[in-house]
């Protein structure tokens, strides 16, 4: 146990020892010298100070303004040896597309942990090289703290990894650190289509005449390509290279690392015009996410790649070791002990790092599914590229180059002067003004299934606000298919007049109906000949859309606010599903397992509804199958345990829900789009997967979707889903780009740059928000006015015509009385 004859609450860590001579543990050491120059710090590394994997470091401009105001010496130093550049470059089948404006920052590892080395000796710390370090437990017994900087992996996090409790996960590509005698200007991104399958080059440069060349590609293409014979060699020959065999293995090694440097100088000869590429302790390898829970155990702590990885497509993990370092450096002067400093770094640090993390996977993902967006046209490829993480979006892009997203905008379709979001979209006789959508949101203040004023004025006043599509809540096909008493229903005929009377004013207030309004032909079109559902460039009303459910084992519930999935008190009604399986083991009831003639009727029961719905004046129907719920409960194989022919694999699993899409389609107008919302994960291991979700789409478009909207989640009760921002996007993103359905995309989509950004990339079709809505009932409208948009994509409705710009705040606003005289 760390502890030793100390206490972790030490007021100042008077003995420090730092485990790793890399750039975080040399950095924190040179930061925890220099603030209090008596204390005593000594670095162990196990390598030569010449040793070191890869070749340049990339620095952001917020990081050397951390380092210059920490330590000037340090950022003296680096800014001596930095190379600078602005653009971003990205070769897409036979066409170089430049970004400008971005502003990086590199340069050689080599000088920086030279420059590092020199700092520490200079202010008197005890760098011991080519010496491994005592393990943590050992060195705590006669230091204050003990700074873990042992990188990815971390001998100090595998010893106590009961407490750090680490995962580790290993992704799907395969990487190459090289270097290249290459004097490049940009970053550059170069995608090349072989006969093997996608590969690609990430290409920066470091120093003068020399850029660091990461070659990456999937594994399947990476085994295809030979490079896995050459990766063999390479470890047997590193494996046996000790004793009087090691020369021999060594030989080997070079060998199979020379194999791979010809046949990348080979593949990307077009970039490298004859120069050549070399190694660096280079090796094929999959990159690994490393995550822990804790970064503290007594007075260890974990440092840089020892606590966190992030892909190196979006930044370098050398940048956030020594943001690491000036942050514990930091808490540890202004905290009054050791332990609280050590909880006020990690406090600190793990959102930043997390939300670091969020956007590297979805960086990483990006590549990882490359072969499926080759397709795009260029410029809109490489606008999809520069945005993958979802940190770039088109907003800072028009900053950054205008002329660049004018040419994005342009090859969208927009016309000049509209934001994409504002451009009109049609599926089958419906038109939409524009791709913004009110996502389902159940409000649980129904009576006997019968919507009343609250649902007029909630759905009336979002109708208002502008978006393209507002959608009903889940509309349940049957009493026993509510989740509350609460729930709306569609299963008789005084819901179905309810209803009638919410799309009339829809249609008549929120402008031009849509199919449902009763104005379209058997072909799709108004009485003008027209599309249905607007008029003009997209049409100038709100459609609005019913999304018809059933809720399966989630049902019999109380309200949302009186115990969330809790069940009622008193009136529970029995519950259907595929299996045997509550939602919470011995809170929920157990469901009945449905038998044939009953998923019959359940079948005719959403095939009724949709009927009424048409007659209801309903402009677009969506099937809910996704969260858990009925239809959702038969996708799972966490869910659905069944062993005859709707049960078992993908298709049985399928079946039922296909059957009801089969018999809604039927009962639904030919002219008025049918769209599907799914879960497109589970988020918890055995359940569905993004694979499944591409295969359930298929099925779904064969059976007569015309979009689906691509939610995740909700099923099981133990799921451990990926919050953040535009979390579920990557899922409708492979859908769209993998199948070619449209998709509409949800989950964390707060902004009109983030909803611009999804289109412009070909990830989404249209944008479903929910909160943003609740907040403010007119987004949609004031997103158009923040964008200084008055199209026909976002009117504003004739009575609201004041307020399409925003009200003065105040005398803050007034102009300032003069009161000093210029000099």
């Amino acid at each position: 146990m760390p502890g030793g004859h100390r206490t972790a609450g030490a007021r100042r860590p008077e003995r420090v020892a730092v485990i790793g001579g890399g750039p975080g543990g040399l950095y924190a050491a040179a930061l925890l010298k220099r603030l209090d120059p008596d204390r005593t710090v000594t670095v162990w590394e196990r390598g030569a100070p010449e040793d070191t994997f890869g070749f340049g470091v990339v620095f952001s401009d917020e990081t050397v303004g951390g380092i210059e105001n920490a330590d000037p010496a340090v950022y003296a130093a680096m800014r001596e040896e930095f190379i600078r550049w602005e653009a971003i470059d990205i070769r897409h089948r036979d066409r170089l597309t430049r970004s400008g404006g971005h502003g990086f920052a590199a340069l050689d590892r080599r000088r920086l942990l030279a420059l590092l080395y020199e700092r520490c000796r200079d202010l008197g710390v005890d760098v011991r090289v080519r010496t491994p370090a005592p393990s943590a437990d050992r060195l705590a017994l006669d230091h204050d703290l003990v700074v873990a900087a042992d990188g990815a992996h971390s001998a100090t996090r595998a010893a106590h990894a009961d407490v750090f409790r680490p995962r580790l996960t290993t992704h799907g590509c395969r990487y190459i650190w090289l270097s290249a005698d290459l004097p490049l200007d940009a970053f550059r991104f170069e995608i090349l289509e072989t006969p093997h399958g996608v590969m690609q080059a990430h290409a920066y440069p470091y120093r003068p005449g020399a850029s660091t060349f990461v070659v990456e590609m999937t594994e399947d293409v990476w085994r295809r390509a030979g490079f896995d014979r050459e990766a063999a060699e390479a470890a047997e020959g590193a494996e046996g290279a000790v004793g009087a065999e090691g020369a021999a293995n060594g030989s080997d090694t070079e060998a199979a690392t020379a194999a791979t440097i010809a046949a990348c100088e080979k593949l990307f000869a077009r970039l490298l015009d004859g120069r050549a590429l070399h190694a660096n302790r280079s090796r094929w390898q999959p990159f690994t996410t490393v995550v822990n829970e804790r970064w503290r155990h007594g007075r260890t702590v974990l440092l840089g790649d020892a606590a966190h990885t992030a892909h190196f497509s979006i930044g370098s993990g050398t940048k956030l070791a020594m943001e690491d370092a000036l942050a514990l450096a930091a808490s540890l002067r202004e905290q009054p002990d050791t332990e609280t400093a050590l909880a006020a770094y990690e406090s600190e640090r793990r959102p930043v790092v997390e939300s670091t993390q969020r956007a590297a996977l979805a960086s990483l993902e990006w590549f990882e599914r490359l072969g499926s967006y080759v397709d795009q046209p260029p410029t809109q490829f490489a606008f999809n590229l520069l945005t993958r993480s979802r940190r770039v979006t088109h907003g800072n892009l028009r900053l950054r180059d205008r002329e660049f997203t004018d040419r994005v905008e342009r090859g969208f379709g927009a016309p000049p002067g509209t934001p994409p979001m504002f451009t009109p979209f049609r599926l089958r006789g419906l038109t939409l003004r524009n791709r913004v959508v009110v996502s389902p949101m159940d409000m649980y203040v129904a009576r006997d299934g019968v919507p009343g004023d609250f649902h007029l004025v909630h759905l009336g006043a979002r109708a208002l606000g502008g978006a393209g599509l507002v959608m009903t809540e889940m509309v349940c096909v049957s009493p026993r298919g509510r989740i509350t008493p609460g729930c709306t229903g569609l299963w008789n005929g005084q819901q179905e007049a309810a209803w009638r009377r919410i799309t009339d004013f829809v249609h008549q207030q929120g402008g031009a109906g849509g199919t449902g309004a009763g104005a379209s032909g058997p072909d799709g079109t108004g009485p003008d000949g027209t599309a249905a559902g607007g008029t003009g460039a997209g049409g100038t009303g709100t459609a609005i859309g019913l999304q018809l459910g059933h809720s399966g084992r989630k049902g019999s519930t109380r309200l949302m606010w009186d115990g969330i999935d809790q069940p009622l008190p008193d009136g529970n009604w029995p519950l259907v599903a595929p299996s045997p399986l509550p939602y919470r083991e011995g809170v929920n009831q157990v469901p009945h397992a449905l038998r044939a003639d009953e998923l019959a009727q359940i079948r005719d029961q959403f095939a009724a509804a949709a009927e009424r719905g048409a007659r209801a004046g309903f402009d677009l129907l969506e099937l809910h199958c996704a969260h858990g719920y009925l239809l959702s409960s038969f996708l799972s194989p966490l869910t659905n345990h069944r062993t005859d022919r709707y049960g078992g694999d993908l298709a049985g699993r399928l079946r039922f829900p296909l059957e009801v899409l089969d018999a809604v389609r039927e009962s639904w107008p030919s002219d008025r789009p049918l769209t599907v919302r799914i879960s497109a994960t589970d988020w918890a291991p055995g359940g569905a997967t993004g694979d499944d979700a591409v295969a359930v789409a298929r099925a779904l478009a064969e059976h007569g979707a015309d979009a689906v909207d691509v939610s995740t989640g909700q099923v099981v009760a133990d799921e451990r889903p990926a919050f953040g921002r535009s979390y579920q996007t990557p899922y409708a993103d492979r859908i769209r780009n993998e199948t070619g359905l449209p998709v509409i995309a949800v989950g964390a989509i707060s902004s009109w740059d983030d909803v611009n950004s999804l289109l412009l990339a070909g990830r989404a079709d249209l944008c479903a928000l929910a909160r943003p809505h609740l907040y403010d009932p007119h987004w949609t409208l004031h997103a158009a006015a923040d964008q200084s948009y008055e199209g026909p994509g976002a009117p504003w409705p004739t009575p609201y015509l004041a307020g399409r710009r925003p009200p003065p705040t105040g005398r803050t606003d007034a102009p300032k009385p003069r009161l000093a005289l210029d000099s």
